[in-house]
Parts: structure tokens; sequence; C-alpha cells
């Protein structure tokens, strides 16, 4: 089923697509849902407005607060919809898929929904609906495998070879172990090869191979421990690739990281930055690799400082690289305003400088990540408690506490902070009570065993 553009609709849909990013625009997002809402009812195929309705919906959803216990309620109140959605799919997708959409605007980000959404809507013929919603699913979690699998299985199914390699890319790093997973990272690799090279005879990933160099340093490239040979031969391996494929920006971005792995810092820097040239246009992956090799420069650079026992050159990289941390960070908000890892990234740097009104600022758009939306919320309660505005600290804590249903170390972290602030504003009873929560589990945490202590003398 061929998307429809926003020109093609009648001039009545039009208007009201209008209205809703009219609506978008000022915030008003329970009316933006609703005018996209119609919209897509009555034409499924304009993915324009189905882009805006599911946009809408993450904003009012992060807006509301996330965490895992709201996915969970979200999953647990809506279970008979996703059954009943489960039973439609085979025999009425179309069905299906009204029924996802619902339960979407519960939960844009739940992703037993998405995973159901994508299936319902490729049933229906509208596989397109299905890749748009995934993507928005793996900005939000890049590190799904669930869903990254999905993706890459829709991509590879609709002919977009490069985006499924790098979505099995991404898989076989966070399993390295898993044979499927590196069996479908080759197989991915051997499509988009197939693709770029014109060849449309084969079984899989060895069928591609032309020789048997080719297929030993595959082999290299999934070991988890690479020999120094090893590097050196993969470093030559996929120069040799770049050569034959040079707009081919995954085979840089994977020669850089050999590089860097040889400790050929420069080298990774100039093939990545040949790679921001090639694309001509802004790639956040690209910027984060550049950024995270010169600060692996600057390590390098500080550890063989202090082997030599040279301390001036040791503070002096030291200090080179906080002011290149800082100065990066700044500039990728600047270049990517809508990446809030970023705008989180720069707070923290903001909170340790003391730059508190900038690090509030840079937390409350860090917070609409569900990735950094418990730790954005407790450097914000950090940066208000340097303000001595408690109560307004302390609601920042308990936000972030109660979407934390398990008394992990982040939860550590927030609870004490309460008992802190408690304490601070003079309410002892209830300040015991939250260093109690951590005694409880952890007697070694901070100085909570001291602090039951003195309260039990008290």
């Amino acid at each position: 089923m061929a998307e429809v553009q926003l020109d093609d609709v009648s001039r009545r849909l039009r208007d009201t697509f209008e209205k809703g990013f009219a609506a978008f625009e000022r915030n008003n997002l329970d009316y933006a849902i609703s005018m996209f809402e119609a919209v897509v009812e009555q034409e499924p195929r304009l993915l324009k407005a189905r882009k805006y309705l599911r946009a809408a919906e993450v904003r009012k959803f992060l807006d509301a607060g996330s965490g895992a216990s709201k996915h969970m309620s979200a999953m647990l109140s809506n279970l008979p919809g996703l059954i009943k959605a489960k039973l439609l799919l085979k025999k009425k997708p179309d069905q299906a898929l009204a029924v996802m959409e619902k339960l979407l605007k519960a939960d844009p980000l739940q992703p037993q929904f998405i995973q159901t959404f994508a299936l319902a809507a490729v049933g229906a013929g509208l596989p397109e609906a299905a890749l748009q919603t995934l993507e928005v699913a793996r900005e939000y979690d890049p590190e799904n495998v669930m869903l990254l699998r999905q993706l890459g299985q829709l991509y590879k199914d609709t002919g977009k070879t490069q985006e499924a390699r790098l979505c099995y890319e991404v898989v076989a790093r966070l399993k390295p172990n898993d044979p499927v997973s590196i069996k479908n990272y080759k197989d991915s690799i051997a499509l988009d090869t197939m693709k770029k090279g014109g060849w449309e005879t084969a079984k899989d990933h060895r069928e591609l191979i032309k020789d048997k160099k080719e297929a030993a340093s595959l082999e290299t490239d999934n070991k988890a421990v690479k020999s120094d040979a090893d590097l050196d031969s993969l470093i030559t391996e996929f120069r040799q690739r770049i050569e034959k494929e040079p707009e081919n920006i995954n085979y840089r971005r994977v020669l850089a990281e050999h590089c860097a792995r040889a400790k050929r810092f420069d080298e990774a820097l100039d093939v990545l930055r040949e790679a921001q040239k090639i694309t001509g246009r802004a790639d956040p992956q690209v910027d984060r690799a550049i950024s995270t090799l010169t600060i692996q420069k600057y390590d390098a650079a500080i550890e063989t400082a202090q082997e030599a026992g040279d301390t001036a050159a040791v503070a002096t990289n030291t200090h080179a690289k906080d002011e290149y941390v800082f100065a990066n960070a700044k500039e990728l908000v600047t270049r990517y305003p809508n990446d809030l890892q970023f705008h989180y990234e720069l707070g923290v740097l903001y909170y340790e400088r003391g730059m508190i009104t900038e690090a509030i600022e840079g937390f409350q758009l860090a917070q609409r990540n569900p990735q950094r939306r418990t730790r954005a919320l407790y450097y914000l309660a950090l940066c208000f408690k340097n303000k001595k505005q408690y109560d307004i600290a302390l609601e920042q804590l308990q936000k972030a506490a109660e979407e934390l249903s398990l008394m992990d170390d982040t939860k550590k972290d927030i609870v004490y902070e309460m008992g802190l602030l408690h304490d601070a504003m003079g309410q002892t009873d209830k300040a015991v009570e939250r260093f109690k929560e951590i005694y409880g589990v952890d007697i070694r945490y901070k100085d909570v065993a001291q602090r039951i202590e003195q309260a039990y003398k008290r």
C-alpha cells in the first residue's frame, strides 16, 4: 500500500491535519492527538499524520513522567486489548492496527505495544508505518534487542539493506556470544554487499564472500579478543573495502574502531572526519565516535606521562581533556538540540562546574529521555538543594523514587538524598525513615548505619 502525501488528500482532511499541527506547536497535545487520530483513521497511508501523532503521544507520555513501573502499569491495564490485537493479527490486521493505535496512545514507548503494532501494520500493508514507529522507539530505547531485531528484519524485507546491517551490528555488539545475532549480522553484511554489487544469487553470507581471505577477516572481526596481528589485518582489510566502496560509512566507522583499539588514534580520527565530509550532513553517531576517540587519545597521553613520571605532562593533558570534554558537550547540544542525551551530559558537566542554573535547564530537558529520566531528576534535586530550595528538590526525588521498584544503586542515591533533605528541613523522623529503607537492604551504603545507630540512641 503506497504512502499518500498531504497534497493528495481531501481539503477537509488537510484542514484537520493543519489544526492538529498548530495545536502540536502550541503544546496543546490532547487536541493535537485527537486531530491526528481523525486523519489517520480516515487515511492510514498518510504517514506524515501518523508521525506527528506519535510525536504528540510520546511528548505527552514523557511530560507525565515515565519509567519501568509506568510501562508495566500500561501493559497490565491494556492487556485485554493486546490479546485482542494478537488474535486479530492473521485474519484481520486492519482491526488489529486500530486496536494497537489505542494502546500506543496509552504508552507509545511500551515495547510489546510497539512490536505488535509493527506486526499489524505489516499485515495491513503498511510496512512504512511499522518502520516509522519502530524508528521512534529506537530513538528512546536504542539498545532494546527485541525491537532492533524486528526493525532489522523489516529493513531487510523492504530492501533497506544498509539500515538492516546497522541494526544487526548493534545487536551483535550487545550480544557478542549469541550465534544467531552474529549470523544475522554476517548475513546482513552479505545482503548489503550483494545489493551494492548487483549480485542476484546467493543463499547466505558465505556464498557472497568472494574468497577465503574475506571469510577469515569476518571471523577475525567477530573474535572477542583481538591480537595486534588481528587488528593490523582488520585495518588493512577495511581499508581495502573502503577503496571498493568509498561511500560506505559503516566500513569507515568500523575501521576507526579497529584503529582505536590499536591505539592509532590520529588515524581513527582522520577516518571519521573523512566520513563526515562524505555524508555532507550532521551525524550524531559519527560526532559521538569522534568525541570518544579524542578522549581516549587524551587518556593514552596521560597514561604515558604517568608511566614516565612526567607530572607536568599529566597535569597539562588532564586540563586539556577537561576543557575539550566541556567545549565538545556544548557544541553537541548546539548541533543536535533535540538529542536529550547530549543535554543530560552537558547538564552533569555544568553541575560539576558549579553552573547550577545552566545545569537545571539541561536536566529539565533531559528528563524527557526515558533512559536518563531518573538520573536527570536526581541531578535536578541536587541543583535545587544547592540553591537551598529543599521543597522543590524533594519533589524531583519523589518523582524519581516512584518510578523505581527495586532498591538498586540509583534508588539508594535518590532515597539517601531524600533523607538528607528531610534532615535539612528539620524533619528528623522522615529522614530516619528514608535511611531505614536503605539500611534494610544495604548496611554498608555510605553512612546510613551510623545515622540509624545515632537515631536509636536518641
